[in-house]
């Protein structure tokens, strides 16, 4: 029986930032040096698949301090970063820690430190009880910052006559949705202090680009990611958007209802910062079950973002792969 035909635009850059690629590589070259276990504080990323992996390699994920015992096996904070007081509470308790915290967040931390430090108060567009957004408002002391969520939030913040003000952003929100935020912001504040740069991460921008320039001209967006990954949903509402008419957001192949998408002759798969390229091929594999499938690449930008590793670190990587710095390069840490 004759296939339908199914052209597949393979939206690019998608799955594994430099962030991403980071924090598994602390991970995997913890349990290296170390041996297992290697205690992680919260999802590394959020992949399930990710995560089942590195507990196959003797990675325990936990919660809270209160999970890892004491003595001196590594404890790693993730890369969405932590509030202060859990640096501060393993420093009490002499753990061995290793940051996995994305720089790109940490430049997050430190800018709004810099306001602090400077008299404003701090803004937080972001999204409530995101790890993300927990760990930078926990860099401020209690009362210092307000966390907004939409353009719509900016009307109800009430300040003291002369409240000196600035506003930051978390990393992986809507540029079309954070931009409407920031324009009430400096319309009803004129004078409020911005982000020096802006802080969604290049690979948030480049990922939605992508989604963009393809979900105009498809059937369906297929977006691989977790639930609970912030870029991931964005890239979703990005394709909803841009007028595809079906866009959805699943971990695993197995999770597509290819019923439910009808009729498809053109589908664009993208896949979220935290989701590696083996689950896209996992897609394409089950389209080609169904479907005679062709693929079109369509690249809107390149990436060759590399990030230091920790330096205790830093011996596991062989020099002819490392540059000055002592960064690794992106790998697909499967």
């Amino acid at each position: 029986m004759t296939k339908p035909s199914l052209e597949i635009l393979l939206a690019a850059p998608r799955g594994f930032c430099a962030g991403v690629d980071r924090a598994i590589q602390i991970v995997e070259l913890a349990l290296r040096k170390y041996g297992a276990p290697v205690y992680v504080r919260h999802e590394i990323v959020h992949n399930r698949y990710v995560v089942e992996s590195l507990k196959r390699q003797g990675a325990i994920f936990v919660e809270d301090l209160d999970e890892v015992p004491d003595g001196d096996r590594p404890v790693i904070f993730s890369a969405h970063g932590v509030p202060k007081s859990v640096p501060n509470e393993a420093t009490r308790r002499g753990l061995f820690q290793l940051d996995a915290t994305c720089p790109l967040v940490t430049k997050v931390h430190r800018e709004a430190e810099i306001h602090l430090k400077h008299g404003r108060h701090v803004i937080l567009i972001g999204h409530a009880g995101h790890p993300e957004v927990i760990g930078t408002m926990g860099q401020l002391p209690e009362g210092t910052v307000t966390l907004i969520e939409t353009a719509a939030d900016v009307a109800g913040l009430s300040f003291p006559p002369g409240t000196l003000l600035s506003y930051t952003t978390q990393t992986t929100l809507s540029l079309d949705d954070t931009a409407a935020t920031v324009a009430a912001l400096e319309a009803r504040f004129p004078d409020i202090a911005a982000p020096h740069r802006q802080d969604i991460c290049y690979a948030t921008t480049n990922r939605q680009l992508a989604v963009k320039a393809v979900a105009g001209s498809v059937d369906a967006v297929i977006v691989v990611g977790a639930p609970n990954s912030s870029n991931s949903q964005r890239l979703r509402e990005v394709a909803e958007r841009q007028g595809c008419r079906q866009a959805i957001l699943i971990q695993r192949a197995v999770d597509i209802d290819w019923g439910a998408l009808g009729p498809i002759a053109k589908l664009a798969i993208t896949a979220g910062a935290s989701a590696p390229d083996v689950l896209v091929d996992e897609v394409i594999a089950a389209a080609a079950e169904r479907f005679d499938v062709s693929i079109t690449h369509v690249r809107s930008a390149d990436e060759s973002v590399v990030f230091n590793l920790p330096r205790e670190l830093r011996d596991m990587v062989p020099d002819d792969s490392a540059d000055e710095g002592g960064a690794a390069p992106a790998s697909a840490a499967e």
